[in-house]
């Protein structure tokens, strides 16, 4: 190949590159150009709702856990060896019924004693009574036994007082429901020996707000229902209303059921008022909740700027939610739009 052959293949080649180089260049000013423009900055388009407080129309109905009517301990008011245990679990007592037995030996070998000392002294008080008439003796002997003899005489009251403590006594009526003490156990004053249930009749605790416990009066009769018994209706009657409600404006409100009728201790009821309530209630449209009910959260739109707000919920009234807390009345939630939504994004209100 000669040189000027050369020269020209050398010059073909440097063209056909500058071509291959020109035409990319332009490929990618054309992709860069059909590249979509990404506005950090632009405003998702939402709708709103104002998170506002209504009334909810609905049967006043309460739940809540039964409680023995009354219960009590069985303590030990003095201290001593136990002699006799006159209970078991499950044992039927009445208030006043001696439960523990101790060993008053000593008590009662003192007060034999003391009462012997009375007999002794009520004999000295005739004789020298007999003789302060004759002129035999002087006042002053007469009133020192006739002191001698009061005093022995309260002696043995209180002897005869601290053997009838030593003995325990049911504080109530009911069933023994715990035992802790057997026969030859040394016990101290203020030992708990078991407890005692008074469930012949039951309570039931609940909390009512502020406008629905005016309506109540004490004596009102309520329904009763329990899971484990369907179809079932206890009577009970309104024996308690708090004269003092929370910061969250409930009043404990109690129920007595006279009747148990095989309801138990700790089993979960319903208390029907047989009213209606007017409770007033924060509520927002359902479609305002992100996430599902056990960790929800909404997007409230202040300054046209989305700020992620976690909530708690209570009732779902259908198209509406209740809200317990986390939002005011008046705040603005989104409702639509909120998948495009993260915390801080700027959003612009379509109606």
């Amino acid at each position: 190949m000669n040189k000027t052959t050369l020269i020209a293949v050398v010059a073909a080649v440097a063209i056909v590159a500058l071509i291959g180089f020109r035409l990319a260049s332009n490929k990618e000013k054309i992709d860069e150009q059909k590249k979509p423009v990404v506005n950090v900055n632009t405003s998702i388009p939402v709708t709103v709702a104002r998170a506002e407080e209504g009334a909810v129309s609905q049967q006043l109905v309460k739940t809540g856990s039964l409680i023995p009517f009354r219960e009590a301990n069985i303590t030990a008011t003095t201290a001593g060896k136990v002699t006799r245990v006159n209970f078991n679990l499950g044992t039927p007592v009445r208030q006043g019924q001696t439960l523990v037995e101790l060993d008053n030996r000593l008590k009662e070998l003192s007060l034999e004693a003391t009462k012997l000392n009375i007999d002794k002294l009520k004999k000295d008080v005739t004789r020298y009574n007999n003789l302060l008439a004759g002129n035999a003796t002087t006042e002053i002997q007469v009133n020192d036994t006739k002191f001698n003899y009061e005093n022995a005489v309260n002696q043995a009251e209180q002897i005869q007082k601290q053997i009838q403590d030593a003995n325990v006594k049911a504080p109530i009526s009911g069933q023994i429901v715990q035992k802790s003490i057997e026969p030859g156990v040394y016990i101290t004053v203020g030992s708990t020996l078991g407890k005692v249930l008074d469930v012949g009749r039951l309570k039931v605790q609940v909390q009512v707000n502020e406008s629905d416990v005016y309506k109540l009066q004490k004596g009102q009769s309520v329904r009763v229902t329990a899971d484990v018994f369907p179809g079932k209706v206890f009577t009970g009657q309104i024996s308690y209303i708090a004269p003092q409600g929370s910061e969250e404006h409930n009043y404990p409100v109690e129920i007595t059921i006279a009747n148990a009728n095989g309801l138990k201790a700790g089993t979960f009821v319903n208390v029907d008022f047989s009213q209606k309530s007017n409770q007033k209630t924060l509520q927002i449209p359902r479609l305002a909740l992100v996430e599902s009910v056990k960790n929800p959260y909404v997007y409230v739109v202040d300054n046209n700027v989305a700020k992620q707000r976690m909530i708690k919920i209570g009732r779902d009234f259908g198209d509406s939610i209740e809200v317990l807390s986390g939002l005011s009345a008046g705040d603005v939630v989104v409702t639509t739009g909120q998948l495009n939504l993260t915390d801080g994004k700027p959003v612009q209100i379509t109606k």
